[in-house]
């Protein structure tokens, strides 16, 4: 693995206008390296996103700029790429989650599609913050916490995950893309199992 320069910052895939804005917690080295988002072998972010019915097929790392063209972008809470979000400082998610505010002030996303609930908390002192539709927005978007796509997250397996994703991109209006889960009603993955 190319190690990305220092300072480096994994570019945004983002649009005015979007429907929904993805927000990660922070690149991983190898997608800093590769220089496209959620290019760390073992995330699932590529085949959730098509499985829940964003995209008509699965993309690659690198096709990430076709997502604007369906109103879906790509951003992070902090910039910095680390090998693991929990190398990151709580001062660091803080200020990020402010940066985020601002960007999203600017861009005008409907939807914040939060990548995980432990950024969120930290980033947004929402110690009580679960999975789904938020109370508040951030920069005037609504936000949805989906579950962390990252391999490491062991809690969600890949059919749980789509429905997760599948559950938000319903509420945001999305048509479903690919005609895997279709609009609904879902399995409940803690009632009838993953």
């Amino acid at each position: 693995m190319r190690k990305p320069e220092p300072g480096a910052v994994l570019p945004d895939v983002v649009a005015e206008g979007l429907r929904v804005l993805f927000v990660g917690i922070n690149p991983g080295l190898s997608s800093a390296a590769a220089g496209h988002s959620f290019a760390t072998p073992g995330n699932r972010f590529w085949p959730a996103l098509h499985r829940s019915g964003f995209t008509p097929r699965r993309l690659s790392a690198e096709e990430e700029g076709l997502l604007p063209g369906w109103g879906l972008g790509i951003t992070s809470i902090v910039r910095r790429p680390t090998a693991r979000a929990a190398q990151l400082t709580r001062e660091e998610l803080v200020a990020g989650g402010r940066d985020l505010a601002e960007r999203v002030r600017a861009l005008r996303p409907d939807w914040l599609a939060m990548l995980g609930v432990t950024g969120y908390r930290a980033a947004f002192g929402a110690p009580r913050a679960r999975l789904g539709p938020q109370a508040g927005t951030i920069g005037g978007a609504r936000v949805w916490i989906v579950p962390n796509p990252s391999g490491l997250n062991a809690h969600y397996p890949p059919e749980a995950l789509a429905v997760e994703f599948a559950r938000m991109r319903v509420a945001a209006g999305v048509p479903d893309r690919s005609g895997l889960l279709g609009d609904g009603p879902f399995p409940d993955p803690a009632i009838d199992g993953p």
